[in-house]
């Protein structure tokens, strides 16, 4: 089992979150026009390192979400678990302010506040 993170203490640590997403997702939209443009040419081996290159930059962006303790659920999407279900960010939200169940997933998602068992 993992930590259990406070909506609080989730919160701290999303300015590490956004610095370390923010700049691997622009080098990844980079990439990633330049791999439809090697698949357009046909140029099959310059397709393929460019392949390489993204799955090895998520790889490094999902290895450092989970160095802090952050659960990486989808490409620029991650939860931290509350104790019943998770804080959850995706990418190029603001701010840490929504949570999920555990069985619900990023779709269930409601404001933080109107989490289940929350009293106004």
């Amino acid at each position: 089992m993992g930590r259990i993170f406070t909506l609080e203490e989730a919160q701290a640590v999303m300015p590490q979150v956004k610095a370390m997403t923010e700049p691997v997702y622009a080098l990844a939209a980079s990439l990633a026009e330049e791999l439809r443009e090697a698949e357009d040419a046909q140029d099959e081996t310059r397709a393929e390192a460019l392949r390489e290159r993204i799955q090895v930059l998520v790889q490094s962006w999902q290895h450092a979400m989970q160095d802090l303790e952050a659960e990486v659920k989808g490409l620029w999407l991650v939860d931290f678990d509350s104790g019943d279900g998770y804080w959850c960010w995706a990418f190029p939200e603001d701010t840490l302010d929504h949570w999920h169940s555990y069985e619900g997933g990023f779709r269930s998602r409601v404001p933080a506040d109107q989490r289940p068992g929350v009293r106004a």
